[in-house]
Order: C-alpha cells, then structure tokens, then sequence
C-alpha cells in the first residue's frame, strides 16, 4: 500500500500486489490490481498471466484463456502460459487444444507433468507462484524504489538529502571514468589506491551493481550505456553450469560468484529483459547446488561455511525472489540453520564461524538475513541486535590509527538498520548522511571516490574502487531495496 501511495502510476507495483494477494487466496482483489497494472502498461504480460491464474481459481476459464492467449501474444516462449491454458481448455472440455498447449509446455521445459489433468487443483507451478508472504515481507517490490520519481520520494522519507545524492553521482562519475574500453572495471587501477591483488569479474559486478542501485540498467538511466557495456563483458563469463568461473584469489571465487549473481538477478528484476532471466535463473541454481552441507558457503563449492560470504549468497538468493525468480525453500531453510548455528546468545549476536565471537560486522550481516528470511520486525531478538548495531558509532577519523573504518561492516549495517526504519535508524542517517559524503574525495584526479588508506578491508585488499562502491552503496540505502516491514499487505 505504502509503495502504491509514493508511486500511483507505477505499473510494477500494482502487479506486485496483485501476486501478493494470489498468495492470500484474495483472487478478485489480485485481479483488480493487474488490471490496473495493465491499464497503465497494456504489454505487461506477467500481469495478464497474474490475472490468468487468479481467473482460473474464480473458475472464469474463458476469461483465465484469453488473458494466457495475450500473455502468449506478447511472449510467446513464456512456458507457463501454455500449461495453465491447457489446464483452462480443459475445465472448459476442449481436450485437442489443451493437448496441443500440453505440448508446447514440454517442448520448452522438458516437463512430462505439464499442465495437471485436475482443473479443480489450486496450485501453481513454482516458476509463476507468488513468495510465500506468511512471515516473510513483499519481497517483489522490493526493487522498486530504484526508479525515476520514487527514487526522490524515499529520499526524503527515509532522511538522505540533495548532500547524500550529489555524492551518489559524483561517485558514479568517477566510476565511469574508470571503466576500461572493454567494458570491464578493475580492482588494481588506472587509478591510485589500488587492490593488491586484481579481480576483474568482482570490481565489474561491484560497478554495476552502484549504478543499478541508482536506477540504470542497460535500457534506461542516464548511464545506460556505461551499464550496457558492463554487462557485454560480464555476461559472456557465465558458464553453462551457472558459475562464473575462478577469478581473484584463493577466497575470490564464492565472493565473487555472489556479487555477480546479485547483479544479474538485479538487472532481470528491473528490467524483466527476457534475455536475463535464463542466465539469472542458471546462476541462481548454481547457488543453490553449492551450499554447503552446514547451510552456508564459504571459498570453495559445497565446502565450509562462514557468515560473511553466506550473506553475499543471501542477497543474491532475495535477489532472485525480488525477480520472480525460483528459489527452493529448502535452501532458504537451511541458511536459518546455518544462521542458529553462529549466534552467541540465541539469535541477537553472531560470529564468523561457529563456535567464534560475536563481531559487529557479522552481527549486522546476519541480522540482514534474518530480515529476508521472514524474522518479525517485533523479534526481540532482532530488536536488541538492532540496538547493539546502531550502538557501534560511525566514525572516521584518519589521525587514529588505532580506529580504522569498516565500509564492509557499515554497508550491512545501514542496511538493516533502515529496514527496522526506527529511532535506531534514525540515530544511524544522521550521522552516516553527513560523515561519508564528507570524507569523498573533492578535488584531483580521483574526485567523487573515497580513499581506502584508513579501512581495514580497504587498504591494500580491496582497493579505491571496492571503497567507493560500498561508500555509494550505503548513500543509496534510502531507495536501493523498498524497506521490508513497510510492504506487507494488511
């Protein structure tokens, strides 16, 4: 409700709601909203398959076959289009056409179950059915605060200012300036305060994703271009198994492979450019075929796991389900247990590993998760690991050398602390709004960047670039992910 007031004629957020009350068993409520959602953009064709299905549990079987026909009009490889309509010619006693959809379905998805024979049976196949909403927030909108006209909106209701932004684009300027002809960013230079070490494929996911985080994707947004042309170099390095391949050094590569995957799912989620969702979806199943037996992930495939890399793995996991993406539950299961498994006190505190000490930035990071992964905002246990968090000053003073920054652990903070959306929150902006624009660079060949000299994972490991991304990540904060508990549908 909140996301349709800043935004009434928002296609995408109609749709959303739509799929939401699907998911509560509200079917004309759902088809209102995708009717309205295909009044303002009447090629929306997930919103006539939205419409579709809710049709088909009304038992408005014609109504259900024309909105799947259009859906097939206007995209005529959306697999589960035919298997819905097989299951509507059906109800309505055309066995031959349902047959022929039945078909079609399996040609494109190698699927011997198409189209159940059963009309009365209400449930949806996994790849169009809403996220379950019992506990978990409206994870589809989720992306939606990115575009043009609600990106100011949440700016000003969630306390950035005309400071925060203008740092935003100076950081971005800088960032284009820095990507080299090939389409490619580097963790190592043209410029100073370079990482020791390169990483091509990381330093080109972390670009992409402060661009697309300011709303660009390759289609739109004045830096259309510069994304354009990070995305000819990226995608390519996916391969046919989902990964992305090894790159950086020996604890690069899970890293890595999350933060690639985040943007691809990203950029499907804002964009729904058909050309994505495959390659989305192959990275995602990748994800989820390397958790490690313990829940987590860590460096290497299906090995150990640890906090920090299994919250890289998380975003990207709710990044898909932000995309409409699938994403097993067992999986998202299994972080929980994973995420039981490091805290100290019953779910306020976490460590790296199990059986460690807490840390702030693993605390932040986890309390993230458990935000995604369906924790009530009234969770005690989020509510005091909240307070603990936003406890932690930000500070940034180059003259001690005994108090190094920490962009990494900043990032997770600001993010979950602006989903609690409270005093806390409140407490956290006024001071993050005026220290990190303040400490960006202002003059010379690097301005618009910050510098990585007094970071503990900036100097030397992360360099220039990882600096100013996670600097312009926590400026974007305000509108980068809708804030969770104020999406949920009363």
């Amino acid at each position: 409700h909140k996301a349709i007031e800043l935004a009434p004629e928002d296609a995408h957020t109609y749709y959303f709601r739509g799929r939401a009350y699907d998911n509560l068993g509200e079917y004309q409520k759902a088809i209102d909203d995708c009717t309205k959602a295909i009044e303002i953009n009447p090629d929306y064709a997930s919103a006539y398959n939205n419409r579709g299905y809710a049709y088909s549990q009304l038992y408005e079987h014609q109504k259900a076959i024309d909105d799947f026909s259009k859906v097939i009009e206007l995209d005529p490889d959306y697999a589960y289009a035919y298997a819905a309509r097989a299951k509507a010619y059906k109800a309505l006693g055309e066995p031959e056409l349902a047959e022929k959809d039945r078909q079609k379905h399996q040609e494109l998805t190698n699927d011997i179950e198409a189209a159940p024979p059963e009309p009365e049976e209400k449930e949806m196949p996994e790849e169009a059915a809403p996220q379950p909403m019992e506990k978990a927030p409206a994870i589809g909108l989720a992306l939606t605060g990115r575009e043009e006209g609600r990106r100011t909106a949440l700016l000003d209701t969630f306390g950035g200012t005309a400071i925060t932004e203008g740092a935003v684009q100076k950081a971005l300027m800088w960032l284009k300036r820095q990507q080299r002809p090939d389409g490619s960013w580097s963790l190592k230079g043209p410029y100073t305060g370079g990482a020791n070490i390169e990483n091509k494929l990381a330093a080109t996911a972390l670009a992409i994703l402060a661009f697309q985080g300011n709303g660009n994707t390759h289609k739109q947004g004045p830096y259309k271009d510069v994304v354009a042309r990070g995305w000819k170099w990226l995608l390519p390095l996916l391969q046919d198994d989902g990964s992305f391949g090894i790159h950086g050094g020996f604890n690069h590569r899970l890293y890595t492979q999350a933060i690639a995957t985040i943007a691809l799912c990203e950029l499907y989620g804002m964009s729904y450019d058909k050309t994505f969702k495959e390659p989305a979806q192959r990275a995602i199943d990748f994800a989820c075929q390397v958790q490690a037996g313990t829940g987590g992930w860590r460096y290497s495939p299906n090995g150990q796991s640890d906090t920090s890399v299994t919250g890289w793995f998380v975003m990207a996991l709710q990044s898909a389900r932000m995309a409409g993406l699938i994403v097993p539950k067992e999986n998202l299961e299994k972080i929980s247990d994973y995420l039981d498994s490091v805290t100290v006190d019953g779910g306020v505190q976490y460590a790296y590993q199990p059986g460690g000490t807490n840390k702030f930035s693993m605390t932040a990071e986890a309390l993230l998760c458990r935000q995604y992964l369906g924790w009530e905002k009234e969770d005690p246990r989020l509510q005091s690991g909240a307070q603990i968090v936003a406890a932690q000053k930000l500070r940034w003073n180059e003259n001690d050398l005994t108090d190094l920054t920490n962009v990494y652990a900043w990032y997770y903070a600001a993010q979950m602390l602006h989903h609690m959306d409270d005093d806390n929150w409140v407490k956290w902006n006024e001071v993050m709004r005026d220290v990190i624009p303040s400490k960006q660079v202002k003059s010379g060949r690097e301005v618009g960047s910050w510098s990585p000299s007094h970071d503990e994972w900036g100097q030397g490991r992360g360099g220039r670039l990882f600096m100013t991304c996670f600097c312009t990540f926590m400026l974007e904060v305000y509108y980068r992910h809708m804030p969770l508990y104020g999406l949920r549908i009363e």
